[in-house]
């Protein structure tokens, strides 16, 4: 029986029990179509009745969501009426919900038996044993008896069972058959061009792909593949090329845009990457996507004040986003708003990945307003959420610097294990020891670290530097800087310790007499001091330096500048002692000439 057969039986059978129910007076018959409302009534149905009867309770059932209770009903229907291909395939298909896929395909068969030229059962056949990864069964009901494709729905379900299978030639040859007989589809162009490069012909499919644009101009989906394919052979400028045309045929395209611009930072075009992003900006202002972008790249490029401004524009489309919220509480303290970067860091939910490092962050403010106790009560934090040697010698560092030296010490100690990894948790009992104002013994472990790692960088400018200030071992002191400056050349304090070292080299002979002999050491000692500016941003120690170098080749009025500049910067008490007598000094010596 036909499917609209079936349906004029059902409909026929419904109008009959609304005609009972009128009859009878009752208010309405549970669980039938259309009807209000005990639907769990619906179990109490009798078992027995006519086929019709339990496809009217299948319906009811199945639109309720109780799949298994409407196959039952259809089971029964079925069992009424044996030669029915609709009952067949909506047990088949009821089956497949519940994942019974044997159930399914037995009545999908079953369907088919009966109505053999339904398309509809072919394909969802096809589509069982494509779950079963029975190619041999779909190639079966897929294929006519000539061979081909029952259709182009039944080609490119064919394809995809080949391809699965590995059986790539032979999926090449379904997918050149969808070219020929449904070229008004992209997607017959498409399964070509995917088959071709799976099978190690790029040029091939990229051919393919540019006759289905000469069929469908502008196809993005076409277009895209060309694209994606330049990009898997990682031909970043060709697939730049490809968006440009699709720019051209679809002006202003965010997805387009959006891929343009990650193949630009790809290849390190920052500045087209920019051009392109704000282009997306400008098509979609409140797009999310286009305005992280844009934040992280302004933040990579060090531009806090832009990155901050995109991030908060972003948190007003989303306030959750507590990735946004921490990096913008970084560009915040970059930018010296220390209360904004708090407001925003504090926000970071301990189970968010992002809270040992908001904490850290904070950790860090505190310290540098001298808030040593809450530096370390943020950094516990840090570490109840995340285990890290670094954590931990950060803890130590503060600790020391809270006054609690012993617990410091005693903490760095138990991270001592005989590894490699000695050195840097000695390097930093190093430091605290120095801080502590024992410098032999903090002398000693920096020769310790330099035993386990000659190349460590911080050790050697320690030793290096420490020397230059006690005026020892200068010219030792210059090549130990000099191989930190070979592992570190761009570290802006380490490049301070040389140019210190020429000046307390220079020094000496000034105070001899001997200017002219040290003249080329003052001048090497100011470029040096010069660059540590340039490479710090500006630091309170090395303006100090500098201002020493112009005082000691005679020019007061320069050293008057560094040595102000050096307390605008805020000068560091343990290693600046003796700066602001020094700047009152040189004060009244200007006045009084």
């Amino acid at each position: 029986m036909s499917e609209s057969s079936w349906w004029t039986r059902v409909a026929w059978v419904a109008g009959l029990h609304v005609l009972v129910v009128v009859a009878t007076g009752c208010a309405h018959l549970p669980g039938l179509p259309g009807r209000p409302a005990d639907r769990s009534a619906a179990r109490e149905l009798p078992t027995d009745g006519p086929p019709e009867f339990h496809v009217l309770v299948a319906q009811d059932l199945a639109a309720e969501g109780r799949h298994e209770e409407a196959l039952a009903a259809y089971e029964r229907a079925l069992a009424g009426d044996p030669d029915s291909g609709f009952l067949h395939r909506r047990v088949a298909e009821l089956a497949a919900r519940t994942n019974q896929l044997d159930l399914a395909v037995e009545h999908a068969e079953g369907a088919l038996a009966l109505e053999p030229d339904d398309d509809g059962i072919r394909l969802f056949l096809g589509t069982l044993y494509r779950f079963r990864r029975d190619a041999v069964n779909a190639e079966r009901v897929l294929r006519a008896e000539s061979g081909e494709p029952n259709s182009g729905e039944a080609a490119a379900l064919l394809y995809a069972v080949l391809g699965e299978a590995g059986r790539l030639e032979e999926a090449r040859e379904v997918a050149r058959w969808l070219v020929d007989r449904v070229p008004d589809l992209p997607r017959s162009y498409l399964a070509l061009a995917d088959v071709e490069e799976k099978l190690g012909h790029p040029a091939e499919a990229e051919a393919v792909l540019r006759r289905g644009l000469i069929r469908h101009p502008g196809d993005l989906a076409l277009y895209g593949m060309i694209a994606r394919g330049r990009h898997q052979r990682d031909d970043r400028e060709g697939e730049i090329a490809i968006y440009r045309e699709m720019l051209g045929e679809h002006p202003g395209h965010l997805a387009t845009l959006l891929a343009k611009a990650d193949a630009e930072l790809s290849l390190g075009n920052n500045d087209a990457a920019r051009v392109t992003l704000e282009a997306a900006l400008y098509e979609q202002p409140r797009d999310l996507r286009t305005l992280l972008r844009l934040g992280f790249l302004d933040f990579e490029e060090e531009d806090f004040g832009s990155a901050a401004e995109r991030f908060r524009r972003a948190l007003t489309l989303q306030p959750r986003q507590q990735e946004v919220i921490y990096f913008l509480g970084v560009a915040l303290r970059r930018q010296s708003d220390e209360t904004g970067a708090r407001e925003a860091l504090v926000r970071i939910g301990r189970d968010h990945p992002r809270f040992a490092d908001a904490r850290t962050q904070l950790a860090g403010m505190a310290e540098a307003e001298g808030d040593f106790d809450g530096a370390v009560a943020y950094l516990e934090e840090a570490r109840s959420a995340a285990k890290s040697r670094a954590l931990d010698l950060y803890m130590g560092s503060l600790q020391a610097k809270s006054g609690d030296v012993v617990g410091a010490l005693a903490l760095l100690e138990t991270m001592l294990d005989g590894s490699a990894a000695d050195a840097d948790v000695l390097y930093n009992i190093g430091i605290i020891q120095g801080e502590a104002s024992h410098i032999d013994e903090a002398l000693r472990t920096m020769e310790t670290v330099l035993g386990l790692d000659p190349t460590h960088a911080g050790a050697l400018n320690y030793v290096g530097y420490t020397w230059a200030e006690r005026g020892e071992n200068l010219e030792e002191a210059e090549a130990l800087i000099s191989r930190a400056l070979e592992q570190r050349p761009d570290d802006g304090f380490i490049t301070d310790s040389l140019g210190w070292i020429y000046y307390m080299r220079a020094r000496p002979l000034v105070e001899a007499g001997r200017r002219d002999e040290a003249q080329p050491l003052i001048e090497q000692a100011r470029a040096a001091l010069e660059k540590a500016v340039r490479l710090t941003g500006g630091d309170p120690v090395i303006s100090e330096h500098l201002g020493d170098v112009f005082l000691l080749e005679g020019n007061r009025g320069g050293a008057l500048e560094r040595y102000e500049e050096a307390i605008r910067l805020g000068p560091r008490d343990n290693e600046q002692p003796g700066l602001f007598e020094k700047l009152e000094r040189l004060r009244e010596e200007l006045e009084q000439n």
